[in-house]
């Protein structure tokens, strides 16, 4: 059959847009976006409409972190086109969009995937270092095109033309990219199409969000926005940990109440309605009870008592490091973390004609259309789900249970359900940063130098239990790119972990393990320094020879707060960290407040995050990370009962006033491109506890920290 740009405009119809003849085309996947009425596809995952708007697929989820903006950017330079006019639609799914990092990274935890699906996860701080060259072939797949068609207007080579700010260009000829779209769409993709050698007008500059103007007009929409015909609201009710529920009421009247293992749900005309009746229903709880808070602190405690661990960073030997000597030992506690997201857990399913739809909130959208499929006893290929934009980056956005419970209630009720948690059910059974305790042991030699260094970490990692509930795997134990290694020099090192038996619900969480596990890295190694009379800054710059990138950081970040050496009554603090392929140095000024409470006056950071595509995104993931660690620093810790959250269910972020002066350099770096999206958090409490050592002469070694200890 011969397939032309033609035959395929008049089969497709005009309502359907510009359609591409893709059997011209080298391709793992088909179209990655459906292109808007009268558009011209360029490439798989752009299309250029006839009034020049550039619309570019992007199939990462945005979560507040401008990834949406930072991903468009890498395109949009490649191409060529005028930042004005670029808007982004989520990709259709794709093996484009799988996230091979991630994969790298162990998320997957020794899982198989079956059934078609790709590991396509929004979160880690993968995004650009996965998806960043796609993106960029994207572009330059869109621009090979568009100069093709150019060229053979002008009667001129197609490596003299180039594109910019919406134009193609030859030696003082230009035309617009729109005037050469459909001509462009016609063509077939060269075998190789060569990246640009160096940033166009668009990457590396800070430009606006794209996500920001809908978001203050209210116009992008969340799951909780999606309407249907016909549709009915469901407020839902989870049982705790091994537990049931029942209502203990009659429902009121107009009230349908459903219920499944697990959960129970009211379901009324609008949300306000659904939320009344299931508080009326006084659902009672039934299943395991005690001390759910004691019951945390025993599991901690046994599994850093046995031996059985497994090692997750070594080298060298560390016995023979220790050689033979007691080695200086101290232990350190991180309390589990609540999240305080902005929107609550909702989702909506419709079951029509033998398709099942669901949109939803959710960082895997791959994995949780095989989870509503499965549970549903649907088949995969007749269930698609939308990954809608999310309002956080909480334990449920990666899972999302309430999509199953949706998808469920629309199949009972014949019409479109959508399902909510409230905000105080959200909390309470929140899937929180799991609890950690560490055993950290060292000898330092007489120059400072670090001999051996082992720390035992017991706890969970809430990434890997949030993907294997997803993957419906056999609980595991901690992931090694979980737990990130010293970034010094130490010749002898080994980090052993144990998995507890921990009788609460946890998942991911912002940053993962790096906030509690730099914790108490950077904080013991403080104690080393000032236990042998050394500056905690020669002391880390001693062992950073062979990581010159943040030894940069290091020096930068105390020049900028002039650092006095952190002697007794100095107030400053350091912490350094290596991770998600990003370097930062942290230097917090902190004290004790007349009222007791912990008072950061000032926070200096230095950071080299590589190859940056938006210097503005990446200012205010550091700014706001630090804000938010901080608050988490100095939070009174969640309590437990029945497997249940009690408290508190009230953001404990710091107010305005209480906001320290922030200040961010980030310096510039040609190497590739690293994460910043948990970069301020694995810092952050490290440095508040080192400049509080400081101040005070004590240590705190448990998380959050307790002034009242001091």
């Amino acid at each position: 059959m011969k397939v032309d740009r033609r035959t395929l405009l008049v089969a497709g119809g005009a309502g359907l847009g510009l359609a591409v003849a893709w059997a011209l085309w080298p391709r793992s996947d088909g179209p990655l976006l459906a292109a808007p009425r009268g558009a011209a596809m360029l490439g798989p995952g752009i299309a250029i409409a006839p009034d020049g708007r550039v619309t570019i697929a992007v199939g990462q989820v945005e979560t507040g972190q401008g990834i949406w903006t930072a991903l468009a950017q890498l395109a949009a330079d490649e191409l060529g086109a005028a930042w004005g006019q670029v808007a982004v639609v989520p990709g259709l799914p794709a093996a484009t969009w799988a996230n091979g990092l991630a994969e790298a990274e162990g998320w997957l935890d020794g899982a198989s995937l079956s059934g078609g699906e790709q590991l396509q996860v929004t979160a880690g701080s993968t995004s650009i270092r996965a998806h960043g060259q796609t993106m960029r072939r994207l572009g330059a797949t869109a621009r090979a095109l568009l100069l093709a068609e150019a060229a053979d207007r002008w009667g001129v080579a197609a490596g003299e033309c180039d594109t910019r700010d919406g134009l193609a260009i030859h030696d003082g000829k230009s035309l617009p990219l729109a005037a050469l779209a459909e001509g462009a769409a016609g063509r077939s993709v060269p075998g190789d199409v060569p990246l640009r050698t160096k940033a166009g007008t668009l990457a590396g500059q800070p430009l606006p969000r794209l996500d920001v103007p809908p978001k203050a007009r209210g116009s992008l929409r969340f799951a909780a926005d999606v309407r249907l015909p016909g549709l009915v609201f469901a407020a839902v009710i989870l049982a705790r940990p091994g537990g049931k529920l029942r209502p203990g009421s009659a429902a009121p009247p107009g009230v349908r109440v459903e219920s499944g293992p697990g959960w129970v749900a009211a379901i009324g005309p609008d949300g306000w309605s659904a939320g009344r009746a299931l508080a009326a229903l006084d659902v009672r709880s039934s299943g395991p009870a005690g001390d759910t808070q004691a019951a945390v602190a025993a599991a901690l405690d046994a599994a850093l008592a046995a031996g059985d661990t497994q090692a997750l960073h070594e080298r060298g030997d560390v016995e023979a490091g220790f050689g033979g000597l007691r080695p200086l030992a101290a232990d350190y506690s991180a309390a589990a973390a609540l999240h305080h997201d902005l929107e609550p857990v909702s989702a909506t399913a419709r079951l029509a004609g033998g398709l099942l739809e669901v949109w939803a909130a959710t960082l895997a959208p791959d994995l949780l259309r095989r989870s509503v499929s499965e549970s549903l006893g649907h088949p995969l290929e007749r269930t698609l789900l939308y990954a809608m934009p999310v309002g956080g980056q909480g334990g449920r956005a990666l899972e999302n249970e309430v999509a199953i419970i949706g998808a469920e209630l629309a199949r009972r009720l014949g019409q479109p359900v959508q399902a909510q948690l409230g905000r105080t059910e959200q909390l309470r059974g929140d899937a929180l940063r799991p609890p950690l305790l560490a055993r950290m042991l060292a000898r330092s030699l007489p120059d400072g130098r670090i001999a051996a260094w082992k720390m035992r970490l017991v706890g969970g990692d809430g990434t890997g239990a949030a993907m294997r509930r997803l993957l419906g795997a056999d609980p595991g134990g901690f992931r090694a790119n979980a737990v990130p290694p010293p970034p010094y020099a130490i010749p002898n090192l080994r980090i052993e972990g144990a998995a507890a038996d921990l009788p609460i619900r946890t998942g991911y969480h912002r940053g993962e393990l790096l906030g509690p596990v730099t914790f108490f890295t950077e904080c013991f190694l403080d104690e080393l320094a000032r236990i042998g009379g050394r500056d905690p800054l020669s002391a880390r710059m001693a062992m950073l020879s062979g990581n010159p990138r943040l030894a940069r950081c290091l020096v930068r970040a105390t020049g900028l707060a002039g650092w006095d050496g952190g002697g007794p009554g100095s107030q400053m603090g350091l912490a350094v960290a290596s991770v998600l392929g990003s370097h930062i140095a942290l230097v917090a000024s902190a004290a004790l407040g007349p009222d007791g409470r912990i008072a950061v006056s000032r926070l200096v950071a230095a950071v080299d995050c590589g190859t940056m595509v938006n210097p503005a995104i990446v200012r205010q993931q550091i700014e706001g990370g630090l804000i938010a660690a901080l608050g988490d620093a100095a939070a009174t810790p969640p309590s437990f009962r029945h497997g249940r959250v009690l408290g508190p269910l009230a953001p404990q972020a710091p107010t305005l006033a209480k906001t320290p002066e922030i200040l961010v350099e980030i310096l510039p770096s040609r190497d590739g491109y690293g994460g910043v999206n948990g970069l301020a958090s694995a810092v952050t409490a490290a440095a508040v506890a080192n400049a509080l050592a400081a101040a005070t002469g004590r240590r705190l070694r448990k998380l959050p920290l307790d002034p009242m200890s001091l």
